[in-house]
């Protein structure tokens, strides 16, 4: 395979000292007796010497921790330092992963090889967050309706950006897929069952995510899923095509013009609410794609987004779509409550847009979960989990924010596993 050769080559460019390879493998349990067997990660590594390259760790995965016996025997057969393999064995949850490389010394085991100095890694606030995970209980439901939920990775960043912000908020995700299809009449006829059940789930969840996407499949699905929430005021995030589906929703149903809709999809529609904007060609699909960080600038600082954001007046976020929302029908859907309270430095492109009167019904046309991180979720998927769970409005009023942009707040180590709480004890600081 290429990829091996090229690391074949790559070790002897770079030399020994800078040049460190691991090994993962599994070590399965077969048989009724439960013995962990060692023969697979023998033939790998077999199989990879014969190639050129020889690994120096083994991170080996497993069901439970290794026994001292079979680490002994990869040991004398793999021709690697014991102190050198590594026992990954299944936990509670991910974020327990790099603790359990840590108390086995996998750092100092790596930068010694490097012949990098020791560091001491700060680990507090990860070990915190990996516990909290554990810990919290309190369920938030979101039905995550979208095209591709039969490929759960195809949502992984919207999924971990949920997880991101559910642990901030002390809440347990409760995710529930909902293929958009399945939203629509067509899926009634042929499915009623199937229709039923999509149905139930979304009027089950306490707030609703529509993702991204291309194509048409699916779309009259998002658009149910934006109508239900924009007439039940129940919460709602739309990215990309989630945020195109809002406006074009709002348009057919708030407007009355019937046919609205993306020119992606029809073409020939007589009131196109979504139309074609490259940043490239306008005749050649090469390169028409918008993609990476582009600016946001507020309209105004008191909408939610914006509060959310803690009333900065812009930010970059980033981008991959070539279809965006209709900049001549953005007067009329303003006036009707449809206001687009975050454009680009042009003011021709829509990229935040909020339904006036809704307790929290926001687009985006960018992409917040690319830069949602453990301890620094998402503002927009903070704002959903908030919402969903009740406790939004506590967290976008001026002394939450002001709080927030404090010099202290952001200091705090407590800021990045538990902001809520530090928001709390701030304010009952105050007051006392």
């Amino acid at each position: 395979m290429p990829f091996i050769e090229a690391l074949r080559q790559f070790q002897f460019r770079v030399g020994t000292d800078s040049f460190c390879l691991i090994h993962v493998s599994l070590v399965p349990v077969v048989g009724a007796v439960g013995e962990q067997k060692t023969k697979p990660t023998q033939h790998s590594i077999q199989a990879l010497r014969s190639a050129g390259l020889s690994p120096h760790m083994l991170a080996c995965r497993s069901k439970d921790k290794l026994e001292q016996n079979v680490m002994d025997k990869l040991a004398l057969f793999c021709h690697v330092d014991p102190k050198c393999i590594i026992n990954l064995c299944d936990v509670s949850n991910i974020w327990h992963v790099p603790l359990v490389m840590l108390e086995q010394d996998t750092l100092n085991a790596i930068t010694d090889h490097l012949k990098l100095p020791r560091r001491v890694p700060d680990i507090a606030q990860w070990r915190y967050r990996a516990e909290k995970w554990d810990a919290v209980t309190t369920p938030v439901t979101i039905a995550l309706v979208g095209k591709y939920t039969g490929l759960g990775d195809s949502y992984l960043s919207v999924t971990k950006a949920l997880l991101h912000s559910s642990i901030a908020c002390d809440r347990k995700l409760d995710l529930l897929w909902v293929e958009a299809s399945d939203l629509e009449d067509e899926t009634k006829a042929e499915d009623p069952e199937k229709y039923a059940a999509a149905w139930e789930s979304v009027k089950k969840a306490q707030g609703i995510l529509v993702p991204g996407g291309f194509g048409g499949r699916g779309t009259d699905g998002k658009m149910c899923a934006a109508k239900y929430a924009r007439e039940s005021k129940v919460p709602y995030l739309g990215i990309c095509l989630g945020m195109q589906c809002m406006v074009i929703e709002f348009a057919r149903n708030v407007l009355g013009l019937a046919d609205a809709h993306s020119t992606e999809i029809n073409p020939d529609t007589k009131n196109p609410a979504v139309i074609f904007m490259p940043e490239g060609s306008k005749t050649h699909m090469g390169g028409t794609m918008r993609l990476g960080s582009r600016r946001t600038i507020f309209q105004t600082p008191d909408c939610i987004s914006t509060r959310l954001y803690g009333k900065v007046p812009y930010v970059d976020e980033r981008h991959r779509h070539r279809y965006e929302v209709n900049p001549e029908m953005v007067p009329q859907l303003d006036e009707a409550g449809c206001k687009f309270v975050g454009k680009d430095d042009t003011q021709t492109r829509m990229e935040i847009c909020e339904v006036e009167g809704h307790p929290f019904m926001v687009g985006c046309q960018y992409h917040p979960e690319y830069k949602s991180r453990p301890g620094r979720p998402s503002p927009l998927f903070m704002g959903l989990i908030l919402a969903a769970s009740g406790q939004l409005n506590d967290y976008v009023t001026d002394e939450a924010i002001k709080v927030r942009n404090s010099e202290a707040y952001v200091q705090s180590p407590a800021s990045l596993t538990s902001p809520l709480k530090v928001l709390r004890k701030s304010f009952s600081d105050v007051r006392v």
